[in-house]
């Protein structure tokens, strides 16, 4: 079953349910998917495509989740938090510190970087290796440690 149709089935379970949190996050899921079909060519969307896609709205609602948090304003920040968990539902399984750490390093080794100047090499080829179970704050985090 491919990504819409998931949305769609949990969108039906969450009317059902009642759960306007839940509601909200699976439509802004749908408007993105649809405007991103749309936008493009005819072809359906890749799985790295739609990766990508939930990654930004899981990213966007934790990133105002802190904002909102810095303002003392948990009335705004919880919904959000909300919301990121359960569009994070149709991500990949996200990786542990110690499992980025060890592609991070095979990634140095294989590209042989020495430095900060090849921070863009590993960075980029990590990214793409680990689309979608890893968020990239982590990764550069993890890569400027090893690198420096």
């Amino acid at each position: 079953m491919g990504l819409q149709a998931e949305v769609m089935t949990a969108m039906k379970t969450a009317m059902k349910e009642k759960d306007q949190t839940a509601l909200a996050a699976l439509r802004a899921v749908k408007s993105e998917l649809l405007l991103a079909k749309t936008s493009g060519s005819s072809e359906d969307l890749t799985e790295e495509e739609e990766i990508k896609i939930l990654s930004k709205l899981v990213k966007q609602r934790k990133d105002s989740a802190a904002i909102f948090a810095e303002q003392n304003r948990t009335d705004l920040a919880e919904p959000e938090l909300a919301q990121a968990t359960i569009i994070s539902q149709f991500l990949p399984e996200q990786l542990s510190e110690e499992k980025i750490t060890v592609e991070i390093m095979k990634t140095i080794a294989a590209v042989g970087a020495e430095g900060m100047k090849d921070m863009g090499k590993v960075m980029g080829l990590v990214n793409k290796k680990l689309a979608g179970q890893a968020d990239g704050k982590t990764i550069s985090k993890i890569v400027k440690a090893k690198l420096s």
